[in-house]
């Protein structure tokens, strides 16, 4: 029976159009829900956009557009991106949708019937880019870290969730490994976090400050839920949380459940989002991604700092594969990493043009022009050496991916382009043939194991570039065995011709 395996990113707000550094969580999720559904895993991706925040009516207001109008508009922005980077997602859930006004609404009743919410009278900071109160700990020259804005003093009655209950159990999750958070340093953040000691939080706004946009309070026509109390229940809504349905049961409740996320909304999903499931009695997610920002000259790319590079311009002058290529392989998945169209354009030349384009294309031609196009696949002339290389490879890239080290799994792709490079210079095929075919035909099975191993390899990450080279070979992705499987190619244009 295959294992339904569950992957989301985090939903961003629609204040404005999406940038390169979201494109490229959107990515590194599409590249984990790719390699699990090649494992034979039954795969729900989810992405989609959180629209009942204030910044977007802040924002709408600004642009002298109806908010829903304006919301739509952005949204749609969003869905297009998913589109034109060839993303595998299952479902895109907008937070102004009945199933997720239902869900939020059905978990808000849940914990408040086990005692969790409670109602005060609050005066505290608040940060509108984070959509959270600070305290003044969490402020650099009493302004947000994140977002490099004063917050507002704000004093209102509000809804409370008793997070600090939960302190001692999200402790035990997370250090147990039951709740895993990857990478280290992000799991080491959390935990430093809870040990501070958990205070409740505020998980509501009067209706007057929420300028009556945003998800009633259930029996409180007064005040609206907190963006972030509503926006975390769209992952189990989606799957229909609210009325309780079979791939609810199956995705979220029996599945295995993931998230990808930036390292800025970390503490809502490691801490926040575990607390108000355990309130509502619902499974846990196994495990959490987190990955680091794009900076432009190492400053974060932020709508908020208006420092944005737009990805639809991005991929319409170099196209989805490689700005995919670009993000995966020069950020490091967990970490920070600088994005310029010169680093993209070196990239490109170095790695795809001269890199995999070049020996896709020389291993096309000497079938094409020294085998009449064909080469039947035996086993036993793949040497020792070949199959070594390819199963170390693909060991360390499995390993790789599964602990969400993208860009080593691509330098283990890389690897194994370079190995079949140095490979074919060294043994000199066009050469060989002109004193021994039966050389010449065991280097050209060894150089074909190459390219066909590259290609499944390159298959999450890169699955049209993939796909080009199993159809250049004339490749059944289906067959159980290559043994005796002709190849018969197909040459024409280079996959990546070079850039001036």
């Amino acid at each position: 029976m295959k294992n339904k395996f569950f992957i989301s990113t985090a939903i961003p707000y629609v204040n404005s159009d999406p940038h390169i550094g979201f494109a490229m969580e959107l990515i590194q999720a599409d590249v984990i829900a790719r390699y699990q559904r090649l494992k034979g895993n039954e795969v729900f991706f989810l992405t989609g956009t959180d629209e009942n925040a204030l910044k977007n009516v802040q924002a709408a207001e600004r642009a002298n557009t109806p908010v829903m109008e304006f919301i739509d508009k952005h949204a749609q922005r969003f869905m297009d991106l998913t589109k034109v980077m060839n993303l595998s997602n299952d479902d895109f859930i907008r937070t102004t949708e009945e199933r997720h006004v239902k869900g939020a609404q059905k978990l808000w009743q849940a914990c408040m019937d086990r005692g969790d919410i409670y109602k005060k009278n609050y005066k505290g900071l608040y940060c509108i880019g984070c959509e959270e109160f600070k305290t003044d700990k969490d402020l650099v020259d009493e302004k947000c870290p994140e977002h490099g804005i004063k917050p507002e003093t704000v004093e209102e009655e509000n809804y409370f969730f008793k997070l600090s209950k939960y302190e001692k159990d999200l402790l035990r999750l997370i250090e147990s490994g039951e709740l895993i958070i990857v990478p280290e340093t992000r799991r080491n953040e959390t935990l430093q976090f809870i040990k501070q000691g958990l205070k409740d939080f505020s998980i509501s706004r009067s209706k007057t400050r929420a300028k009556n946009w945003g998800i009633p309070v259930p029996g409180d026509g007064e005040q609206i839920q907190y963006v972030w109390f509503d926006a975390l229940t769209c992952y189990i809504n989606a799957l229909g949380y609210a009325d309780d349905t079979r791939n609810f049961q199956g995705w979220w409740q029996n599945g295995y459940r993931t998230h990808l996320l930036g390292k800025g909304v970390n503490r809502f999903h490691t801490i926040y989002w575990p607390a108000m499931l355990m309130s509502a009695e619902l499974a846990l997610p196994n495990k959490i991604f987190v990955h680091g920002y794009v900076n432009i000259d190492g400053e974060k790319i932020s709508k908020s700092l208006g420092n944005t590079v737009d990805p639809f311009s991005v991929i319409e002058k170099y196209g989805a594969e490689v700005v995919r290529y670009f993000l995966l392989r020069e950020i490091p998945s967990g970490d920070d990493g600088d994005f310029s169209y010169k680093k993209l354009k070196e990239r490109y030349n170095g790695d795809l043009a001269n890199g995999l384009g070049n020996l896709v294309q020389r291993i096309l031609t000497l079938i094409d022009t020294k085998m009449d196009g064909e080469i039947i696949y035996k086993e036993e002339l793949v040497s020792k050496e070949i199959k070594s290389q390819i199963d170390d490879k693909f060991k360390s890239y499995k390993n790789n991916i599964e602990n969400f080290v993208l860009h080593e799994a691509l330098n283990n792709v890389w690897g194994l382009i370079s190995f079949g490079d140095k490979y074919m210079d060294n043994r000199k095929p066009w050469a060989a043939i002109k004193h021994d075919e039966k050389e010449f035909l065991e280097i050209m099975t060894n150089l074909v194991a190459v390219i066909h191993s590259v290609a499944w390899m390159l298959l999450p990450f890169m699955p049209e570039t993939a796909e080009k080279i199993f159809e250049s070979f004339g490749a059944d992705r289906s067959a159980v065995s290559l043994e005796n499987y002709k190849f018969i190619v197909k040459k024409g244009e280079g996959l990546f011709p070079r850039l001036k």
